[in-house]
Formats: C-alpha cells, sequence, structure tokens
C-alpha cells in the first residue's frame, strides 16, 4: 500500500501555510509548468492491480498492462467476463477473474486499482473507496477522477517512451505513438546492448564515461549528404569525406581499446 497519501498532504499544505505566515520572506516558487504530472516508471510486478469491468476498455487496459509488465498480479471484477478477455489472459496464470459485482474488499491488498465499467456511479464509488484507503485509482476516460493516467507507450527492446498529454487528447498520444514507432528502428536494441557493454567495462569516473561514449557516438554521424546517398543506394561524391570518417571511426576504436588496455 502507498499509505495515506491525502493526509500527508494536508500536512505539508499546513507547514507550507504556517510558515509563509510566520516569515512573510518564505515563498513557495510558482513554475511554468504545462503538464504537471510526474513521469514514472513502476516496477509494477511488485504491487497488486484490480481491474473493475471487463469490457473492450478493460480487455484494452488488461493488453496494457500485461504488455508491459507481464508478471504483475491483476484481478479482475465484473459481473460478465468476455471470452476473449479470458483467451488473451491464459497465457498469465497470476491474472484473477472474479465474475461478481464490485464489492469495497475486493481492494484489500491492492495498490493500483482501474475502474472501466459503463456505469458511471460504480466507477465513482471505486474511486471514492480508494481514495480513503489511500489506493491510487484510474478511472477510463475520466481524468477528474484518476489519479495516474496510462500514456500511450513505444517500446523497442529494452527502449521504452511514456507519453502523456495531460489526459486532453488520447487521439493525439496515438498518433505520436505511431509516428515513433515507424521512425525507432527494430535493431535499435543491438545499439542498446552494444553500448551497456562499453559503459560497464569503462574505467573511470562518470565525467570520464561520459566524455568517452560521447567520442563513439560522435564518430557516428554522417552529414545529410550521405545519409540521402547511402538510402538511395547510391555512391556517394565525395569519396574523400568517406575515407575520413571511416579513419575516425577506426581512430575512435583504437583510442577505446587502448583506454581499455591502459596503455
Amino acid at each position: 500500500m502507498l499509505g495515506n497519501h491525502q493526509n500527508t498532504e494536508g500536512s505539508i499544505a499546513e507547514l507550507i501555510a504556517d510558515n509563509s505566515t510566520q516569515n512573510p520572506d518564505f515563498n513557495v516558487p510558482q513554475l511554468p509548468v504545462r503538464n504537471p504530472l510526474y513521469p514514472i516508471f513502476v516496477k509494477l510486478e511488485k504491487f497488486e492491480v484490480l481491474v473493475v469491468g471487463a469490457g473492450n476498455v478493460g480487455l484494452e487496459k488488461l493488453e496494457s498492462l500485461l504488455g508491459n509488465s507481464p508478471k504483475t498480479k491483476i484481478t479482475v471484477v465484473a459481473p460478465f467476463i468476455r471470452p476473449e478477455t479470458r483467451t488473451f489472459a491464459a497465457d498469465f496464470p497470476q491474472v484473477l477473474f472474479k465474475e461478481k459485482a464490485f464489492e469495497p474488499s475486493d481492494l484489500d491488498g491492492k495498490t493500483f486499482v482501474i475502474a472501466t465499467t459503463d456505469n458511471k456511479n460504480v466507477n465513482i464509488e471505486v474511486k471514492l473507496l480508494a481514495s480513503e484507503r489511500g489506493i491510487l485509482a484510474n478511472v477510463a476516460d475520466t481524468p477528474d477522477y484518476c489519479d495516474f493516467y496510462l500514456g500511450s507507450i513505444v517500446q523497442k527492446g529494452s527502449l521504452k517512451i511514456a507519453i502523456s498529454t495531460n489526459g486532453k487528447s488520447p487521439t493525439v498520444a496515438k498518433r505520436l505513438k505511431q509516428n515513433l514507432n515507424e521512425i525507432l528502428p527494430d535493431s535499435l536494441e543491438e545499439t542498446l546492448e552494444n553500448m551497456g557493454k562499453i559503459r560497464e567495462v569503462l574505467r573511470g569516473d562518470f565525467a570520464k564515461k561520459i566524455e568517452v561514449l560521447n567520442k563513439v557516438t560522435s564518430a557516428l554521424a554522417v552529414d545529410s549528404e550521405t545519409v540521402k546517398a547511402i538510402e538511395a543506394d547510391k555512391k556517394p561524391r565525395n569519396w574523400q569525406q568517406i575515407a575520413t570518417f571511416s579513419f575516425v571511426i577506426i581512430g575512435v576504436l583504437l583510442a577505446i581499446i587502448l583506454y581499455l588496455l591502459n596503455i
């Protein structure tokens, strides 16, 4: 459980108010934040999640949760659970289905709850009961009743990008997701693996590691004319430039080897 965050927020607000009264110079800075949401990546498999409702939206949320955190323990509560939802979850034995109406006891032991029913009153009840227990809640398509959002997610191997419009336009977020999926190559994972290996063997402090990594990545940069020639499957005209580029890469690789060997 995440604890009674409402009481904590109240205590902080009271503390700031007291300090402001006692000390006129104590001012809370007003930062120009357009989207105040704080993005975090949660190890969801360490918590238990409740999904209330098992219609189309419920299945969509289930796919998102298990698609990103396949080991997460999830309980799905709904009067009727569609066969396709059970079929999807068949490969996830930790998913528990309860074909019944929602009850307050369903929240026991849960850290997150997602309400996806087509009954507004049930969704609000889930949210209010969750708030009383310090459980973070998401009510589908109802931003005002959400403690968190499930953003559009782009994943290429180890790289994961979450997109948020602060609940304003899921359509825009999905469009951005499509564009990024098209732009980012599937071979990106190999690049990340190689960079991870280099990072592990580099000696020295953090600044020195960054310096060496920057040399590696900068050597791989080419000008737009060369890129266009490669994409068009044509031979670039500037052979001197290509030769220089090749020698730079060889030089950087030799420098890394010498550095690692402490020569």
